[in-house]
């Protein structure tokens, strides 16, 4: 595993981290989720991310890291590891419970920090933009949360270009710089180079890529059809199976075959392809099992790309 700095701050990330969105929550099994963050950890793996509503039973998600961190965390080994939580979407009923109030987003990561139990998070993230609160109040809480010594650095998430300027100016006059956002970017989604990269790149600020690959899709697992076990076929997979669309697939396909050709699994060349961006600090990437776990982490064999194979896949992709 290598170390990229995150924008012009001092901390590093490992190109790959790993997400606990998915398989590690209310109805995902306990055994399976502590291996693969062990493994993770013997692999290089330092950075663990979750969210205060990640479940699906909100908050869940958190309870079991917690747990996995009492078991298999004890001592110095925090002080190895990077956790990040976020607060934003709907976390309770009320009118308190989401958004980008200082209400909100204090509260939550008391809460956070009480189902973890730990004392802080290294990176404390606004979920999203809230287009009703101002965005120095949304700011100033993230700003509180590292002065208060419950986070040590702050970022956002899902903010886009114009959003993410103000909001690092804002947070530089308050002297919490922001040192990350995490953006959802990946070959089928590409939204970032329209703006976003290059304002984080301007301000200094890392980028961690979030669904890199597009919630399975850039994967072997829909070339021929949605399989049984399949984010698509489960109701918790936040993929639909209206999203598989033969034009998507017929992408896929031809992707795949540049992926053989690179001595690559397809998810493998689509975590590379974002890795090849020196603005991309990391990659996000869950894992249902330690075997997918492993595949991922190979990608890092191979991240070099010819100009044939990148004009191949920009032919592809449209």
């Amino acid at each position: 595993m290598e170390y990229n700095r995150c924008g012009n701050s001092g901390l590093l990330l490992p190109q790959i981290s790993l997400g606990l969105w998915h398989n590690f929550g209310s109805v995902d099994s306990f055994e399976n989720g502590e291996n693969i963050v062990k493994e993770a950890f013997d692999k290089g793996i330092t950075h663990f991310d979750l969210a205060n509503n990640y479940g699906p039973v909100p908050g869940s998600a958190e309870t079991n890291f917690g747990k996995i961190l009492k078991n298999n965390f004890q001592g110095n080994l925090r002080d190895e590891i990077l956790i990040t939580t976020k607060a934003g979407y709907t976390m309770w009923k009320g009118p308190y419970g989401d958004w980008g109030s200082r209400k909100y987003l204090l509260s939550s990561l008391n809460q956070s920090l009480k189902r973890m139990n730990i004392d802080y998070v290294d990176v404390f993230y606004s979920h999203r933009f809230d287009p009703e609160t101002p965005l120095e109040e949304t700011m100033m809480a993230l700003d509180y949360a590292v002065r208060s010594g419950k986070a040590l650095y702050a970022g956002i998430s899902n903010y886009n270009a114009e959003q993410t300027k103000k909001a690092a100016e804002i947070l530089k006059r308050l002297g919490t710089p922001c040192l990350i956002h995490q953006a959802k970017y990946s070959m089928l989604v590409r939204e970032p180079e329209a703006g976003l990269l290059d304002v984080l790149e301007e301000k200094g600020v890392g980028c961690i890529a979030f669904s890199p690959l597009a919630q399975g899709l850039l994967t072997d697992k829909y070339l021929k059809g949605i399989p049984e076990n399949s984010r698509a076929s489960n109701p918790n997979g936040h993929l639909q199976a209206e999203e598989i669309s033969d034009a998507k697939v017929q992408k896929i396909i031809a992707l795949n075959e540049i992926a053989q050709q690179r001595s690559q699994s397809l998810a493998q060349m689509a975590l590379a392809w974002l890795l090849k961006d020196k603005r991309i600090t990391s990659v996000l990437i869950g894992a249902s099992s330690v075997g997918q776990l492993n595949n991922n982490i190979g990608s890092l064999q191979n991240l070099h790309f010819s100009t044939a194979e990148l004009e191949n896949i920009e032919r592809i992709l449209g």
